[in-house]
């Protein structure tokens, strides 16, 4: 297993990747075309300490317009993880702010290296290393310091602010699945558009798909995909998408966040310092999260608060199926990761120009909370258009249906 350790050919391979979803219609064309892989990007570790992905700017002229992750460990199954638009990644800025507010909450802080760690999937901190081992860990945003290690009984997910290790959570069957269907699609690319000799006049780190259907145009499937975002109503034509995102108002407060977005959608206006009372998340001065035992919660909460007026459901073995049928019945869902909740408002699925299957989902994430730190543009929360379901893992559902009485 070979990881992508090449600023240039991360940088190569997210242009190849974007150009792709552009032309075969799974990204929207309005915010990627035209697009540029600004840099090789930012270096994100596993608490293991190995490689996994890279998070590339986007540009659009002079604009910053959002970044993707790619994946250079090929434990991940798939070069492409997601694509965010409408938040800025400024590796500097959250660098020199993390040694800021490690400074203030470390003792006799001394580092020799700092390294950007996704310590519990998607949510990211900053690791500072001496001589090889860690002396303090700090979440983006929050700027909070990410507590140790602790050992899980077996079948027990991580909390909402826990350490875990994406890669060591992948059953070995699935680690070699996954780096086979990898290397696959890394030799596709190659073969079409060799990263030692590169075709004449075709720029892998620009997206723009008048140049890459001429250099793909061979091998082009007819695009069929499938795809639908949230509306005020089932039907697509008669308004636009009305999801709105909320950002969480503590670290550990996503399921909150994940709940009012849900409500917000059927006009239901609370607070999130309401809803974290309902849901016994403390308060905004000694917040927690949601416990593992008491996810049951989640249900109670949507249907006490709105008078049973929605009918909720909790589902532990979440299915593409299940996100296609309630998004096209125009209902969002609370989609829980291992130690974190976002909820899902739309989908696509459909080929790529090489045939490979993809399938995404258009997440908004409650993290980072609300109010983050003036370093950066982002004001909380962030939109994922789209997350590869193929390469992530989930852990629960949450549904809503509104009940006519």
């Amino acid at each position: 297993m070979k990881i992508i350790s090449s600023s240039s050919a991360v940088k190569r391979l997210a242009g190849l990747e974007l150009n792709d979803l552009l032309l075969s219609k799974n990204l929207p064309m309005d915010a990627f075309n035209d697009s540029r892989v600004v840099s090789g990007g930012t270096r994100v570790y596993d608490i293991n300490g190995e490689l996994l992905f890279n998070r590339l700017p986007l540009k659009q002229g002079r604009n910053m317009v959002g970044y993707t992750d790619i994946a250079v460990n090929p434990a991940m199954g798939s070069p492409f993880l997601s694509a965010s638009t409408g938040a800025d990644w400024n590796e500097k800025a959250l660098k020199e702010q993390a040694i800021k507010m490690a400074k203030k909450q470390v003792k006799r802080f001394s580092y020799d290296r700092l390294r950007f760690v996704a310590y519990s999937y998607p949510k990211l901190a900053v690791q500072f290393l001496l001589k090889g081992k860690e002396v303090g860990m700090i979440e983006l945003y929050s700027w909070k310091l990410v507590p140790g290690m602790i050992k899980r009984d077996a079948g027990v997910p991580p909390s909402n602010f826990e350490r875990w290790s994406l890669l060591d959570e992948i059953p070995a069957n699935k680690v070699k699945t996954n780096i086979s269907r990898f290397e696959k699609r890394l030799q596709q690319w190659e073969e079409i558009c060799p990263e030692k000799k590169p075709p004449r006049r075709f720029k892998p780190d620009i997206v723009r798909i008048k140049e890459f259907d001429r250099l793909v145009r061979e091998f082009v499937f007819v695009p069929r995909v499938i795809q639908r975002e949230l509306h005020y109503s089932p039907d697509n034509a008669d308004h636009t998408s009305c999801y709105e995102l909320r950002s969480q108002l503590t670290n550990v407060w996503c399921v909150a966040g994940s709940v009012q977005m849900v409500l917000n959608f059927y006009r239901y206006n609370y607070e999130q310092t309401r809803l974290a009372t309902d849901l016994g998340l403390g308060t905004l001065t000694s917040p927690n999260g949601l416990p593992y035992s008491r996810d049951g919660d989640v249900v109670t909460v949507l249907e006490n608060i709105t008078g049973n007026a929605l009918n909720a459901n909790m589902n532990n073995s979440p299915s593409w199926s299940e996100f296609v049928s309630e998004i096209r019945a125009n209902r969002p869902l609370i989609s829980f990761v291992p130690g974190h909740s976002r909820t899902v408002a739309g989908f696509t699925s459909g080929r790529s120009v090489l045939g490979t299957r993809f399938r995404g989902l258009l997440v908004y994430d409650p993290w980072p909370p609300s109010p983050s730190n003036p370093v950066t543009p982002m004001t909380g929360g962030v939109i994922t258009r789209w997350e590869n379901f193929d390469t992530t893992t989930y852990r629960l559902t949450f549904t809503a249906e509104l009940v006519l009485h």
